[in-house]
């Protein structure tokens, strides 16, 4: 009795990847399978998120490739059986038999984006990641070998992440965009005042550059005068130098005619010293002139230069987002405790905590303010050692510094600490100040939040009013000392990147904090001051 057929679908046992009678057909913990070849080429590069190419489903660990025996005896069976039948259609005979291999296999769901492969009639499944394109698996085994491969599925949810980020951040912008639109009085009242505050601040830099090129014009003024009075001074003589020469020539005409060579070498020192000296005497009194006039000649070439140079960098200067970039990754600590890290220098974190007044002043610093940096309502005086808020309201000044603090009651020192070592006293009076180090380039025009002290990455300070609190970046530790006496002592060991504040009291200290950071610049000693507040920076001179 012969064995009942059971009819088969070649579209069954084709591969979802090849869309070809399957090869050596392996099974997956999914229950899909699919040529050795195939799968292994689809997973091949993949380091993470193994995914089925037939249902899509993802394992965390690259799958067993498990042989299917029995699916490669029917996968065989079945080819014989159509090829038995197709060799007896070719001889005439009829019946029939096993549907003819598919042009393109059409099991499960449409693959992403519904393509097909047209030099291969398969699905585009596999995605080329280095070109970002989709190919089949027949061209990523065959043409593309060499590339970095994935899923379509599994890249597509890499991509849809993506595309959450920047649509979350496109709506965050359109968010702020529509409101600044709701408020476009204000937004070109803004406008308006920085650009008028900027155009201030331009004009102020280049009054400056002016100012310093006047006085060294002045300089050069006074040198010329200088130049013409000598060559000047030189003209009356020059009638009597004249008749001195005519006798020296005469003289130097006997001397010639001489026969005596003995008397003619006694005298001819004599003679040629004098003619000598009348020579210098007689140089061009001009060159002076031409010396000075090449010399301007060439600063005027070189300053234009640098001017074209410089002032294109203004115009092509770069947006203030990518000028905002941090510059240091420096940040607040808590305080610490005895025992920790040393310092450097002979002062360790246990000394620290602990330090006596007489060990901070080994590395006192001389300090002085700035006034071209003080706010127009603060006055410096006492040698610059001492600011306070003006009693009255204030005159403009007729000097416009750029360099001054437009909109914040700061001012800064002189004097840039870095690379070293150092500690300073400060007595304050009045109930609310800040006492602060800051970098250079700390904004200086801004109304903003962003141009105070500690409110941002160029700057560190110590808070004092009914309370003592530590800001940077515009985050605050609020400390647990109240304030009891008005002298306050910091110490900067600027290698170690520590900054240290102290409350004193005569010759005793009280460890109030510690900062950590990475300082990348030299730092600036400066102040805030609130009202009827005054701070003096303290003589720590032995």
């Amino acid at each position: 009795m012969a064995e009942p057929q059971v009819p088969v679908r070649l579209a069954r046992l084709s591969c979802r990847i090849c869309a070809r009678l399957l090869r050596e057909p392996v099974t997956i913990p999914c229950g899909h399978s699919f040529c050795r070849r195939c799968i292994s080429g689809s997973w091949a590069g993949v380091e993470a998120g193994f995914g089925c190419p037939e249902c899509r489903r993802t394992f965390p660990s690259r799958p067993a490739l498990i042989r299917n025996a029995t699916l490669a005896e029917v996968v065989g069976d079945t080819a014989r059986s159509w090829s038995g039948n197709e060799s007896r259609r070719g001889g005439g005979g009829g019946g029939g038999g096993a549907d003819p291999p598919p042009k393109r296999a059409r099991s499960g769901a449409e693959p992403p984006g519904g393509t097909w492969c047209r030099r291969h009639a398969s699905p585009l499944d596999v995605y080329r990641c280095s070109d970002e394109e989709l190919v089949c698996a027949r061209c990523a085994s065959e043409e593309h070998t060499g590339h970095v491969i994935g899923v379509v599925g599994l890249e597509r949810s890499k991509k849809q992440a993506e595309l959450s980020k920047i649509q979350a951040e496109l709506r965050q912008v359109l968010k702020e965009q529509e409101e600044k639109l709701e408020n476009k009085e204000r937004l070109f009242k803004q406008i308006n005042e920085e650009a008028r505050e900027t155009e201030d601040h331009c004009e102020s830099v280049i009054v400056c550059v002016t100012e310093c090129l006047q006085k060294h014009y002045l300089s050069v003024r006074r040198l010329i005068r200088a130049q013409a009075e000598e060559a000047g001074a030189r003209v009356p003589a020059l009638g009597l130098k004249v008749e001195e020469m005519k006798a020296a020539d005469a003289e130097l005409e006997r001397l010639a005619r001489s026969e005596n060579s003995a008397r003619f070498l006694q005298e001819w020192p004599r003679v040629r010293s004098l003619c000598k000296d009348m020579l210098q005497f007689f140089t061009d009194p001009l060159p002076p002139f031409e010396v000075t006039r090449r010399a301007v000649e060439q600063l005027g070439r070189q300053l234009e230069e640098l001017c074209d140079q410089l002032f294109a960098s203004v115009y092509h200067a770069p947006d203030r987002d990518e000028q905002e970039e941090e510059r240091s990754g420096a940040s607040i600590s808590q305080p610490h405790a005895a025992g920790q890290n040393g310092l450097s220098g002979t002062l360790s974190e246990t000394d620290l905590a602990s330090a006596t007044r007489e060990e901070l002043l080994r590395y006192a610093c001389e300090l002085s303010l700035d006034p071209t940096t003080a706010h127009k309502d603060l006055t410096v005086s006492d040698g610059d050692k001492e600011v306070a808020l003006r009693p009255e309201k204030p005159t403009p000044s007729p000097i416009r510094y750029p360099q001054r603090f437009v909109n914040r009651r700061q001012l800064l020192c002189r004097e840039g600490l870095q690379g070293g070592t150092f500690y300073y006293e400060v007595e304050l009076k009045g109930d609310k100040a800040e006492i602060a180090l800051a970098y250079k380039g700390i904004d200086r025009k801004s109304s903003f939040k962003t141009s105070a002290f500690g409110a941002n990455t160029n700057s560190w300070s110590l808070d004092r009013s009914s309370s003592y609190s530590v800001s940077h970046r515009d985050e605050s530790v609020q400390l647990s000392a109240a304030p009891c006496h008005q002298r306050i002592g910091v110490y900067l060991n600027f290698g170690a990147g520590t900054l240290s504040f102290f409350e004193v009291q005569r010759n005793e200290v009280k460890f109030l904090y510690k900062v950590v950071a990475e300082f990348t610049e030299p730092l600036y000693p400066g102040f805030w001051l609130g009202e009827k507040c005054s701070i003096r920076i303290c003589d720590l001179k032995p």
